[in-house]
């Protein structure tokens, strides 16, 4: 059997596989995938810089690095698919399955062969953690842009609906009501919001003319920019209403 034959009955088998475990979560259809990228040049981090990250995944606990670059092959069969209503990721002979209706994603710096760079850390629907850098598939301009926009498309509609029903969702610590937004000893109703905006990764709300922080969501927190989304809707909401 040639190499060639051998590449694509592989590929078969692992198409095969990530349709079978995609099909049990009811992911729907297949949009688009992303391939591994290929590995770019490593750069050796400075002592400091590698014991930073590493009090960070110690604190964090355990997190599934998902490494797609590399020589090996597995490791360049690794891809990302993406359905309707959920992914894949293909790594290592793994598949993971993340739901966009039910994952938390948070934005973070990791370390990679290239040094410093971002990456998405979601939950798949065995509860565990794994991180796409963006370096390890192609287009993570497009992908990492995807997870966000349809993981905000899936729960704020939910999360509305738990606010309507009077549920009080924090985001870090940062929480908000369907009256109310706060944070520590500070609580506002939603008719004094005039706007809201997101300051490297910190909520800055404008009040009587004048900008105020309450916290930081977005780099840290679990699903920050679904937390961006509720907020302007409900702001905007009450400005409507005026």
């Amino acid at each position: 059997m040639s190499d060639g034959t051998s590449h694509d009955r592989d590929e078969e088998l692992l198409l095969a596989r990530i349709s079978a475990a995609g099909g049990r979560a009811h992911l729907g259809r297949r949009r688009a995938t992303y391939r591994a990228a290929p590995n770019g040049a490593t750069v050796r981090a400075g002592r400091g810089a590698a014991i930073r990250l590493l009090r960070r995944v110690v604190a964090e606990g355990a997190c599934r690095l998902l490494r797609a670059g590399g020589r090996t092959g597995a490791n360049t069969r690794a891809r990302l698919d993406f359905y309707e209503h959920g992914m894949t990721a293909a790594v290592g002979g793994r598949i993971h399955v993340i739901r966009y209706d039910t994952t938390m994603v948070c934005l973070r710096r990791v370390l990679s062969p290239r040094g410093f760079t971002h990456a998405h850390v979601l939950v798949d629907v065995d509860g565990e953690r794994i991180v796409l850098r963006c370096g390890d598939f192609g287009h993570p301009e497009v992908w990492g842009a995807e997870i966000r926009r349809a993981v905000t498309e899936a729960q704020v509609p939910r999360a509305l609906a738990a606010l309507a029903g009077g549920e009080r969702l924090t985001f870090g610590p940062v929480w908000i009501t369907r009256d109310e937004i706060g944070s520590r000893g500070t609580s506002l109703r939603w008719p004094q919001v005039q706007q809201i905006d997101m300051v490297n990764g910190s909520v800055a709300i404008r009040v009587a003319g004048r900008w105020q922080v309450l916290g930081s969501v977005a780099a840290g927190s679990p699903n920050g920019f679904v937390f961006h989304a509720l907020a302007e809707h409900l702001a905007g909401a009450e400005r409507d209403d005026d």
